[in-house]
């Protein structure tokens, strides 16, 4: 069963999302809350595999309350899916550095909410290809991050190709058959660049990858 806390300052979406999630057979809706202080209580209190969380909210918005989550040992288990009215923007790209595993809108079909929540329950990143391109062109005017790059370096070949390949939007499964290896042993590559790199999931892999250099948009000269 994977246990899920809604926190969002509209009732009506709250309501709506769990009315949605209590379809699912394997999910259980265990909390609610309407702001980020309340919603960090609920999340210490009942530490779930899944935090939908609202990116604006008064007391403490979304992006505050990720950090917070990301920096409590004990909430490591936890995947933080940001709620968006507004497709990729700043507040999104700023909820990823802070460790957020994905985003969805608030208008997802409903029928890709369940999915979306198994996805990030598993540990993957919720970054559809639209929204992977939307953040690649959010790093086309940024300068590679030097302290980040030496850090990179820190990585076997082996884990910095599967850092590419995980850049690139691939699942384990795809990476293991573009390396010709086992998933297993994909799965280990990425696990390991990931601790050596200090990072909560995929997501943030992703953003590291880009800000270091490791990975180049294309249009970039």
């Amino acid at each position: 069963m994977i246990r899920v806390v809604l926190v969002d300052d509209q009732a009506l979406v709250r309501s709506g999302f769990r009315a949605l999630l209590d379809l699912n057979d394997s999910i259980e809706v265990v909390a609610e809350a309407a702001d980020g202080v309340a919603g960090l209580s609920a999340i210490r209190e009942f530490d779930p595999d899944v935090a939908l969380i609202d990116i604006r909210m008064p007391e403490m918005d979304g992006i505050e309350l990720t950090r917070c989550v990301a920096a409590d040992d004990a909430l490591s288990g936890v995947r933080v899916v940001m709620l968006t009215n507004y497709g990729f923007d700043e507040y999104v790209f700023n909820a990823l550095k802070a460790g957020a595993a994905g985003f969805l809108v608030k208008d997802i079909e409903p029928e890709d909410l369940g999915a979306s929540v198994r996805v990030a329950a598993r540990g993957d990143a919720l970054l559809a290809p639209s929204i992977t391109r939307k953040l690649i062109r959010q790093f086309t005017a940024r300068p590679p991050v030097g302290d980040v790059d030496v850090v990179m370096r820190r990585l076997t070949d082996r884990e910095r190709e599967s850092v590419t390949l995980v850049a690139a939007g691939m699942s384990n499964d795809d990476i293991a058959a573009r390396m010709v290896i086992s998933p297993v042993t994909a799965k280990t590559h990425v696990n390991r660049a990931m601790m050596k790199l200090g990072v909560r999931d995929r997501a943030q892999l992703v953003v590291l990858a880009y800000e270091s250099g490791l990975v180049v948009p294309r249009g970039r000269t």
